[in-house]
């Protein structure tokens, strides 16, 4: 299966709550879970990555830190203005290792995903990455 949320496949990170230049967004897409970004406080938090093309989407994964709740939503548009939920889930807290969280989903085509992290186990949140299985 191909993961369509890579840098290397042409997908970007296209919009971010907040940005640190230490750890910036397009750390999501880069396929390492050594690398992230992080949040700089307060929710809502969200991020958005575009794919090169059309997309069928079957899973979500999301490896990261601190995060309670998280809405996923779809986006068909080329403008990336219309976006309709296809998944809400609240993560377990886990201490210290990655929380890794697979979301089963049946998309038939998005051309962009939106993340919205609705709350956190803390006031800081990091992504460390995020893999789409089309």
């Amino acid at each position: 299966m191909l993961d369509a949320a890579l840098s290397s496949y042409g997908a970007q990170v296209v919009l971010a709550t907040s940005s640190d230049e230490n750890y910036p967004p397009q750390n999501i897409i880069d396929g390492k879970t050594e690398t992230f970004w992080i949040s700089t406080g307060l929710f809502p938090q969200e991020f958005v990555i575009r794919f090169p093309d059309n997309m069928k989407i079957f899973t979500i994964s999301i490896y990261s830190y601190n995060i309670k709740r998280l809405r996923v939503e779809k986006g068909t548009s080329e403008d990336a203005d219309n976006f309709e939920t296809i998944a809400e889930t609240e993560f377990e807290h886990t201490e210290s290792s990655l929380q890794t969280n697979d979301i089963s989903v049946n998309v038939p085509n998005a051309t962009h995903l939106r993340f919205l992290i609705l709350s956190g186990y803390d006031h800081f949140v990091s992504v460390h990455k995020v893999s789409v299985q089309s």
